[in-house]
């Protein structure tokens, strides 16, 4: 299957061999392997992660110019996962969606994307200059969440819009949900453009067939993978893969080493290297755990009155042609609770920390690092939940319209960067916005720099803080003000959607 051996580790294996030699450092970090670390710091972490915490020599080599033991790491990811080429990122999958924008547009071009992008690919957006054209994805209006677009949503915008340099999609999303995106990569090369991939919530696919296919199998040009959401990287780990001839290699290099750190971490990449090795060598056995752990959960949580966890059925509904398991998305409709409300109370009376919440749902994500036991005690505290908290006699509301995508008469780039002056968040409709306004997590703008702002808008996130949920993007953190633009003579932007 592999070409290279998988169960080697070259740049963990040179930072032991650093250790083992005893070597005295009179290199920066000034900690110099936690000598001058502070006690409460060092008696916690150990002095063993410390000692790995180095910087560029031959050794150990260079992120920014790999000749050694990085660029041997590197060709190992790129084996294990099928790519021609794969960067290490420290900067997380946000640097890296950042990393793909920049490597294949450039200031005015058009990028086709989904609306319920994470902000990393607006910020993206804005560093490349591009302008956006947004499709509109599937909702399921069960539990109100965004499945993926569809075959025919991409056909559709790039016949109107087909001066497009590039599609973006998201696959799967933080929900689990995957796009036909076999089709969706058919369909963008039959324009000679590449299909670039946010598969920040797919780096195990491609390990176990009882998941949905991943990008680089499916046929992507370029993808973005968290390795450190489900495999077991440190977060702020991830990986960048290229494959096919309409990526320029050299270029992603260039635009990794003009957005990474100069003095990267090698706790990082050294996790990154052994959590590429233990997916490999071991991926398809922790994923049939993972995966009978979720279901399990799953089956459980159905039990409990008042609960749904979304399974397989939605693979029925239009924008869903794949579902990842490992993905637990509990609504709490029925109860008359916002999933928001079901997130605090698992964390504060259960010590349960979900990953996020949004009106109507809490996610809790699948890993190697389940077990049985804590299953059990999750379903316990949910049980616990319906018994105490339900409101069966409250009518249950309708879900929340997600606004319309806003009319965009600057690209996010020139909006950004202009002159903008802060005005209270009820007055700025109508008027062209120059910051985000976003609930994070996910992470989806409903309004993103240089979009007019509108009624819908102002009631939605309105909607939202009254729910408890963290709205942000506005430099006011209370987001009762926002930044507008005071000169908006700009020419309309000419993009069909």
């Amino acid at each position: 299957m592999y070409k290279l051996d998988q169960t080697q580790t070259p740049l963990f294996d040179a930072l032991m061999e650093y250790v083992d030699r005893d070597t005295i450092p009179f290199h920066v970090p000034g900690h110099k392997k936690g000598d001058g670390c502070d006690d409460k710091f060092k008696n916690f972490v150990g002095k063993n992660v410390l000692s790995i915490d180095v910087t560029v020599f031959k050794l150990v080599d260079s992120l920014h110019h790999p000749t050694g033991v990085i660029k041997q790491a590197q060709e190992l990811a790129a084996d294990a996962y099928g790519s021609d080429k794969a960067f290490f990122s420290i900067n997380g999958t946000s640097g890296a969606i950042q990393a793909m924008i920049l490597s294949v547009v450039s200031r005015g071009d058009k990028i086709i994307i989904p609306r319920n992008v994470h902000k990393s690919v607006t910020a993206g957006i804005i560093l490349s200059g591009a302008c956006p054209v947004y499709m509109q994805p599937e909702i399921d209006r069960t539990i109100g969440v965004a499945l993926g677009v569809t075959p025919e949503t991409v056909e559709d915008t790039l016949r109107k819009n087909p001066d497009a340099k590039a599609v973006l999609i998201i696959n799967p999303t933080y929900y689990g949900v995957a796009a036909d995106i076999k089709k969706i990569a058919d369909i963008v090369h039959s324009y000679d453009i590449p299909l670039i991939v946010d598969e920040a919530h797919g780096p195990h696919l491609s390990f176990n067939d009882r998941l949905p296919i991943s990008a680089l199998d499916a046929g992507a040009d370029m993808c973005a993978q968290s390795t450190h959401k489900i495999i077991g990287s440190l977060t702020q780990s991830s990986l960048l893969h290229v494959k096919g001839p309409r990526i320029d290699v050299n270029r992603v290099q260039q635009v990794m080493n003009l957005i990474q750190t100069t003095s990267p971490s090698y706790i990082l990449m050294a996790s990154l290297d052994v959590a590429r090795m233990q997916i490999a060598t071991k991926g398809k056995r922790l994923l049939d755990k993972a995966i009978d752990l979720a279901q399990y959960a799953r089956k459980g949580i159905n039990n409990i009155p008042g609960l749904y966890c979304f399974g397989e059925e939605v693979l029925s509904k239009k924008g869903a042609y794949g579902f990842d398991p490992t993905k637990l998305t509990i609504c709490c409709r029925d109860m008359g609770i916002t999933g928001f409300e079901l997130d605090r109370i698992l964390s504060e009376e259960y010590h349960i920390q979900f990953e996020m919440s949004d009106l109507y749902n809490a996610l809790a994500v699948g890993s190697f690092g389940d077990s049985k036991e804590k299953m059990d005690i999750l379903l316990s505290a949910l049980t616990d939940i319906s018994h105490k908290y339900s409101k069966p006699n409250i009518k249950k509301s309708d879900v929340l319209e997600i606004p319309a995508t806003p009319e965009q008469v600057m690209t996010p780039s020139e909006a950004f960067n202009s002159q903008a002056v802060s005005t209270a968040l009820k007055d700025s409709i109508g008027k062209i916005s120059g910051e985000f306004l976003l609930a994070y997590p996910p992470g989806i703008p409903v309004l993103c720099p240089g979009e007019k702002v509108t009624h819908d808008i102002i009631d939605y996130v309105e909607e939202m803080k009254n729910a408890g949920l963290y709205v942000q993007g506005t430099e006011d953190p209370d987001v009762e003000y926002i930044k507008v633009l005071e000169n908006t003579e700009s020419q309309k932007l000419d993009v069909t959607a």
